[in-house]
């Protein structure tokens, strides 16, 4: 028979798990705050730099959300620096080609935070609320780099994405890649936006297959790590 005080503490504990905070908390919250905001920030001059200046507080926070050497700290601060430049210099020059090459930098940062969150969730110690934000962050992060990719890959040829034309110059174009990112990415697939060559489903295919496998292995060792913690 359950002891009522054992199942009261067993809840208390998973309480404490939850509700923590962090450097993984802070950047799992803006990752929320982006998607949330995003919508309400796509037009106008003042919105644009406004979700400019959430994006480039993203890839900072990404770059120090987790313990590193000092020489991981100065490469991800170096790709957040140039992806952040050059995402301003396209906002104030409206070129596609600075744009591209801003998209480029913010995959490479945004994929390497994702790594540095990765190692950091499954490295062995005690589970604690941060670890779990960063668990989230990382889901997000990686739908983040696939939204990129696709984006890179609409640039290079128009058309891998529909319906309608992707004008990235224009607002709102962006956040349907994201959109279908973390609908690919959770296998949800709604169908209401979808890749239309073969090269772009090969990439959607990729991504699917690294949303099952990120699930089942963070899952698999969130598990096996909370038992014994709990016993000791």
């Amino acid at each position: 028979m359950t002891n009522p005080q054992d199942k009261d503490e067993s809840d208390e504990d998973l309480a404490q798990l939850i509700i923590g905070q962090g450097p993984c908390t802070y950047l799992l919250l803006l990752l929320l705050g982006l998607i949330l905001l995003f919508p309400f920030l796509e037009e106008g001059i003042t919105g644009r730099i406004s979700l400019g200046i959430l994006f480039s507080t993203v890839l900072f926070v990404g770059a120090f959300a987790t313990r590193q050497t000092r020489r991981g700290v100065i490469f991800k601060l170096c790709l957040a620096l140039l992806g952040v430049g050059l995402l301003w210099a396209a906002l104030w020059a409206e070129s596609i080609a600075i744009l591209e090459l801003a998209g480029m930098s913010y995959a490479a940062s945004l994929a390497v935070s994702f790594s540095g969150v990765l190692r950091y969730i499954l490295k062995r110690g005690p589970i604690t609320p941060d670890k779990l934000h960063g668990a989230l962050a990382g889901y997000i992060l990686l739908a983040f780099v696939w939204s990129f990719v696709y984006a890179l890959v609409e640039i290079s040829s128009a058309g891998s994405f529909g319906p309608g034309h992707l004008d990235f110059v224009q607002p709102g174009n962006f956040f349907k890649l994201i959109y279908f990112s973390l609908t690919t990415l959770t296998t949800t697939g709604y169908g209401d936006f979808i890749p239309l060559t073969n090269h772009a489903r090969s990439l959607v295919m990729v991504e699917e297959f690294s949303g099952v496998f990120y699930v089942g292995v963070v899952i698999a060792r969130l598990a096996g790590l909370y038992p014994s913690n709990q016993t000791k």
